[in-house]
């Protein structure tokens, strides 16, 4: 998105042994990466996630997102947001956010991109034909606007994800709001990741956190996905974008609002 020195208060003799248990503890669980492949493969259960996403024509999903900044003064600070996402496959689309410093609506209608700003009360479109797929590259590439979790809504979702992997872990079971799913990790080159999939018949992603290794201070994104709905009814008029009475057309690159971190430097505070 790692600081000079670290600090640690003495310990007495027994809280040393503890110490020194805890750190062979963590010796066999970390250092036998090859043991859990064998056992539990995290890579298989990422595949037939990415085949049960792709799978679904159209679905809706409700998604709590985190990303974190570091400050000038090595502060970590979290951003919070909220918002839905609809996809009627092939190019179809409909994703809203809203947090304390944006609330932005995107529509794609498989042949022009429009995206709303409503605090400046401002929106911009631009051609777009193609396929979902189509929309995340044409937004990275050309508009800098890059989709941490769009990854996971590709058609080629499982290539994309494993790309570049130097490690896959199998960690155990987890539980995300009530529902128990399968705790995976995977390292590349400049980023940790993992990522926590509903068991059962439907392994749909509840949980997606990716750590930037290669920004001091490590920062992370987080993806919750808290309801998902499959075979989603669809509404005629859903992607369709009509923009609000009195709002301005911009280029997508002066759309100043629409980001999950509030422009502007932080400088932080000493005390």
């Amino acid at each position: 998105m790692s600081r000079n020195a670290l600090w640690r208060p003495s310990l007495p003799v027994i809280g040393r042994g503890i110490a020194k248990l805890a750190v062979l503890l963590s010796m066999v669980v970390f250092l036998a990466p090859a043991v859990w492949a064998q056992d539990n493969d995290a890579t298989k259960i990422l595949k037939a996630m990415s085949d049960y996403v792709i799978g679904q024509k159209s679905f809706s999903a409700k998604f709590d997102a985190d990303i974190e900044v570091i400050t000038p003064a090595i502060q970590k600070i979290q951003f919070t947001s909220s918002g839905e996402v609809l996809v009627d496959r092939p190019g179809k689309l409909r994703i809203t956010r809203k947090g304390g410093y944006a609330d932005v609506e995107l529509v794609f209608d498989g042949k022009t991109v429009s995206v709303l700003g409503r605090h400046s009360n401002a929106y911009a479109q631009a051609d777009a034909p193609g396929t979902i797929d189509q929309l995340v590259e044409l937004l990275r590439d050309k508009y800098a606007l890059d989709m941490p979790g769009a990854d996971l809504l590709l058609s080629n979702a499982y290539l994309v994800l494993s790309e570049g992997i130097l490690d896959a872990k199998y960690i155990g079971h987890g539980v995300i709001d009530g529902v128990e799913s399968d705790h995976l990790a995977f390292r590349n080159q400049d980023t940790d990741w993992q990522i926590w999939i509903e068991r059962g018949e439907r392994p749909i992603p509840r949980k997606y956190v990716i750590t930037s290794k290669a920004v001091a201070g490590a920062p992370q994104y987080t993806l919750r996905i808290t309801e998902w709905k499959s075979d989603a009814q669809v509404d005629a008029g859903a992607f369709e974008f009509k923009p609000p009475a009195e709002a301005k057309k911009v280029e997508i690159t002066d759309l100043s609002d629409i980001d999950e971190v509030p422009a502007g430097v932080m400088t932080g505070e000493t005390k």
